[in-house]
């Protein structure tokens, strides 16, 4: 059902605030600030033309993305992406989403929960249907998906610890949901996987699985190199807000 936006001055504050988040998110994740440069409010609200409050609150929620860190002196700097236990988190990660398939091969294991799944295929069809904006964000949905399908399996322990692994590559991982034709694979790519294990192809699902995995892992770590490659190009260069805290 539409509903009208909320154009009072509570909604308005709203949208200035998911927009200061947006943009400033937008730009750490394209390194347009040096790397472990500091992030200072008065700047930052000045760059966006708007007051430093929504600018505070944009920097507290960048760093639980890990896209900004604390310093020892209280103030927020930019964060490198850190691929360095990317590929070794990636593998471990592929191995409990396959082990989250493959143990329903087994004759002494059932079969995936079928409520669970679903209305997991439904709300990927749904998002099939009406595709949302290249968001960072949408890692969260991301994520959702494969804790379910892990759940799904009936080991509590795999899922867990899968919810572990994504946690810690998040922040990166961000990185796989900027652009329109990401997001449109991903959704695809999803839908194959839960269908083929609804259907119980399993050996299809694995395929799909691991086919899913490997390319956003290059997809990321492509991406999040090309950001550090800029960082370091934009280090010392005046727009890097870090001068004039002192």
């Amino acid at each position: 059902m539409y509903t009208t936006p909320d154009t009072g001055p509570a909604g308005r504050t709203k949208l200035r605030r998911e927009q200061v988040y947006g943009e400033l998110r937008r730009r750490l994740m394209l390194g347009e600030f040096a790397i472990r440069s500091r992030l200072v409010e008065e700047r930052i609200a000045a760059l966006l033309e708007v007051s430093r409050t929504p600018v505070r609150e944009a920097l507290v929620r960048l760093l639980a993305d890990g896209l900004v860190e604390r310093g020892q002196d209280g103030g927020y700097y930019v964060a490198q992406p850190d691929l360095h236990d990317l590929r070794d988190l990636y593998e471990l990660r592929v191995t409990l989403e396959l082990r989250g398939i493959s143990r329903a091969l087994e004759p002494a294991v059932r079969g995936h929960d079928p409520a669970v799944l679903e209305p997991l295929r439904d709300q990927w069809r749904a998002l099939r249907d009406d595709q949302p904006e290249p968001d960072p964000q949408f890692v969260v949905m991301d994520e959702d998906f494969h804790v379910t399908m892990s759940r799904a399996s009936g080991n509590a322990a795999l899922t867990s610890t899968l919810a572990s692994v994504n946690a810690r590559i998040r922040a990166v991982r961000m990185y796989d949901f900027l652009t329109a034709d990401r997001i449109t694979l991903t959704i695809l790519q999803h839908l194959e996987i839960v269908e083929e294990v609804l259907a119980g192809r399993l050996e299809d699902a694995l395929t799909a699985m691991r086919r899913h995995v490997g390319e956003s892992m290059d997809v990321v770590e492509r991406r999040a190199a090309r950001a550090i490659t800029q960082m370091a190009l934009n280090r010392g260069r005046r727009h890097d807000v870090d001068r004039g805290s002192h």
